[in-house]
């Protein structure tokens, strides 16, 4: 499931615990955890001793006896198939051999169908079967709730994550805002030194956003501070971080780039302004063992109000 990738998710887990327990109690040859979307039936998990039906096989939901246990036009369990006449006619039974079935549903807490608990065997199971109904529908109510409760986790982490970038985001350009840029200052300070490898940083100021914004209006010192924004994005590396620290000032973080790379990279950003028709003094450093990060900035600050300094005396 989404978001849960990089280990077994509690939902995947249960699935499984719950077929081995429904294997171990019953002479079914296959269990099934499956999934239903539109005329897609998926296998999701199995407990198979004999049928061939890989997990992650797609067949047609239509063809299957679930379709019509949902309906409410076959039973939930079926100890000789061909005696129902709905899943004797069954499309599925040109694929698989079943000669006994039983199935329940799995629904997400509004009711909405997700799929089904199910098992089938080539031969007809004994009229006592029908004793473990209850088990698996009582298993189906659980898996239920254990797929609805990790889709809201997953949700819920998706919302926290959401609202941390929009706090760390600077609504106007789309870049970091100063919070932004600080974390990430601290993260990529604890990475230096603990791995080592160049960071160097970039501090750009605008040389004629008051200009713009006294002659032309905010609107367009707004859209003047949108396409820095996206010039820094579109110019450097993906893995670079670009923050807006407030008013006119811009900075950004390169990874693993020393003193010899970051000259080349300020004079792409340079001519990048230049054709967007952007004035900007650019300073720029690199990071010192002694110093950290913090140091460095406040040297590439320096660099800019120096280089900004030489622009105004021409």
């Amino acid at each position: 499931m989404a978001g849960l990738d990089a280990q077994q998710s509690t939902f995947e887990s249960s699935c499984r615990s719950v077929l081995a327990l429904l294997r171990e109690r019953t002479d079914f040859d296959l269990w099934m955890m499956t999934q239903t979307v539109r005329d897609d039936w998926t296998v999701l998990y199995t407990e198979n001793l004999g049928y061939d039906i890989e997990e992650g096989a797609v067949l047609r939901w239509s063809d299957s006896y679930c379709t019509h246990m949902v309906e409410g036009l076959g039973p939930r369990v079926a100890s000789q198939a061909d005696t129902v006449p709905c899943y004797a006619s069954a499309p599925i039974n040109q694929h698989v051999p079943i000669g006994a079935y039983m199935g329940v549903p799995v629904n997400h807490a509004d009711g909405k169908l997700f799929g089904t608990l199910c098992a089938i065997d080539p031969q007809p199971q004994p009229m006592s079967i029908h004793g473990e109904l209850s088990l698996v529908e009582l298993c189906g109510e659980l898996l239920g709730n254990i797929l609805t409760t990790e889709q809201r986790s997953t949700e819920l982490e998706a919302l926290v994550k959401s609202c941390r970038e929009e706090a760390n985001t600077d609504w106007l350009t789309g870049v970091f805002n100063r919070s932004g840029w600080e974390s990430a200052i601290v993260v990529e300070e604890r990475k230096a030194i603990r791995y080592g490898g160049p960071i160097s940083v970039m501090v750009i100021d605008l040389d004629d956003l008051k200009r713009v914004n006294d002659h032309d209006g905010h609107r367009v010192g707004d859209a003047l501070l949108r396409t820095t924004g996206q010039v820094l994005l579109e110019t450097i590396r993906e893995s670079d971080i670009v923050a807006r620290l407030g008013g006119d000032e811009f900075a950004v973080l390169l990874l693993n780039c020393d003193g010899n790379g970051v000259g080349s990279v300020v004079k792409k950003v340079e001519q990048a302004l230049v054709t967007h028709g952007i004035n900007a003094s650019i300073g720029y450093a690199t990071r010192g063992a002694a110093g950290g990060l913090e140091a460095t900035i406040d040297q590439a600050d320096r660099a800019m109000y120096h280089a900004k300094s030489l622009r105004k005396s021409h």
